[in-house]
């Protein structure tokens, strides 16, 4: 079995796509793929796919459409396969769970190489962790289930992978800078910039990226930009340490040639 969650839902069995058109049947899916071999409580179901108003009979409906998922699992294996579809999706003592004896989780797989690539950094094996993280982030098709209505509980997880994968940008970036590729990194400095116009970190290692390239005027201008979003949408200053990466750049500071920041610098 085969789950992608990092874009549009997949779930795949025996090459064959198991996802309804239908998109409450399509969402409860979705959160028992995020959890396969895991147990998902008729009461989680029914909060993801109903929030605060659930229909009469919840469970009734929710049963419904475990039948149809089934149905669709049943034409994938075929009738020659040794596991039932009732096997793949079973009934658990307080709800279902999702389950084959092999499955791989797109989601999984890029944690994985997210704490390999992270540790890399940490260790000062920047090829590796350029590599590592770049693998993690190439397993992105779009956003966290992007074509799935979501829920409380999917809300949950697609945040917690989102900020996983901020993570994971700025660990890669951080090793290409180190490893001289300060040219290479602007252009998805810029865009990220962009779309998060007060994560200082981000920001930082842009400055950081234009000082290196010989664009000092651009790398203030960045730090001016930042300064006005933080002062207007948030009333405060930037951090201390943006602050004091910008006067470095002011002073030409040799420093600023010779080591490129952490995770945490900013």
């Amino acid at each position: 079995m085969e789950i992608g969650v990092l874009g549009p839902l997949v779930v795949d069995i025996c090459g064959t796509s198991v996802v309804p058109s239908a998109a409450k049947p399509r969402q409860m899916l979705a959160l028992l793929a995020v959890n396969a071999g895991v147990d998902v409580k008729v009461t989680t179901l029914t909060e993801e796919l109903w929030d605060a108003n659930p229909p009469s009979g919840p469970a009734g409906v929710v049963q419904t459409y475990v039948k149809q998922l089934r149905r669709a699992i049943a034409l994938a294996l075929g009738p020659e396969h040794e596991r039932a579809p009732k096997d793949v999706l079973s009934r658990s003592y307080a709800g279902y769970v999702l389950n084959m004896p092999t499955y791989a989780i797109d989601a999984e797989v890029f944690q994985r190489l997210t704490a390999r690539g992270l540790r890399s950094l940490a260790g000062g094996d920047d090829e590796s962790a350029s590599q590592l993280l770049g693998e993690a982030l190439a397993l992105w098709r779009g956003p966290v289930l992007a074509d799935v209505r979501i829920g409380p509980a999917l809300r949950l997880e697609s945040l917690r992978l989102e900020e996983t994968r901020r993570s994971a940008l700025e660990g890669r970036i951080t090793a290409d800078l180190r490893l001289g590729r300060h040219a290479e990194v602007i252009g998805e400095l810029l865009t990220l910039t962009e779309r998060f116009p007060l994560e200082e970190s981000l920001h930082g290692l842009l400055m950081l990226a234009l000082y290196r390239s010989g664009r000092s005027w651009q790398a203030l201008e960045i730090f001016r930009k930042l300064r006005a979003s933080t002062v207007e949408e948030l009333g405060i200053e930037p951090s201390l340490r943006v602050q004091q990466l910008h006067r470095a750049i002011l002073a030409a500071d040799p420093q600023l040639d010779l080591v490129v920041p952490s995770l945490a610098a900013f």
